[in-house]
């Protein structure tokens, strides 16, 4: 009886790991919202970010995990945008250092602007746990648009984040 449990559970993880490695988080179309939040920590998400905000796609951003020292018009000019852009349109969030923090700050930022439409910018193989700890944050009256970041993560990455995102599920189902 326990060989079978601990062999279908197992196979749960194994299977697990097949749909998490394999089929990765896509852009998202085109499609207008209230806002915008990146998460920073890897290559090409404020990018994206920018790039969205610039065509419209939503009239605010918030660039949530900033490290402290960081000033906007340091950033406008790294991402040769406009600084005016980033007077008008840019919130920077300096108090996140992990994905749940990046949660809170979220929430916070979106509960004090009323927003009901918000899409989230994060790299693909980081979109599944960002996404899980974002929505249970902002709760159920915020609809999260998910735009992954395509990447091509090495299999250690993979390995590690899914393990993550196994934690935060049985977190968020323990109450933590």
């Amino acid at each position: 009886m326990i060989k079978r449990l601990i062999s279908l559970l197992f196979l749960a993880w194994v299977l697990g790991f097949a749909w998490f490695a394999l089929l990765l988080p896509l852009p998202a179309d085109a499609q207008k919202t209230d806002a915008i939040v990146v998460l920073t920590g890897g290559p090409g998400r404020i990018d994206r970010a920018l790039e969205l905000l610039e065509e419209g796609q939503a009239k605010r951003l918030l660039i949530s995990g900033v490290a402290r020292e960081v000033k906007p018009h340091e950033l406008a000019a790294e991402y040769k945008r406009p600084q005016k852009l980033f007077d008008c349109c840019i919130a920077l969030g300096f108090d996140a250092e992990d994905t749940r923090s990046n949660a809170t700050e979220v929430a916070a930022w979106v509960a004090r602007r009323n927003y009901r439409t918000v899409r989230l910018v994060t790299t693909d193989w980081h979109m599944r746990r960002a996404e899980y700890e974002i929505s249970r944050a902002i709760g159920e009256g915020v609809t999260l648009v998910p735009d992954a970041v395509r990447s091509q993560p090495s299999f250690a990455t993979l390995f590690r984040e899914y393990h993550k995102y196994l934690a935060g599920l049985v977190g968020g189902q323990l109450g933590l």
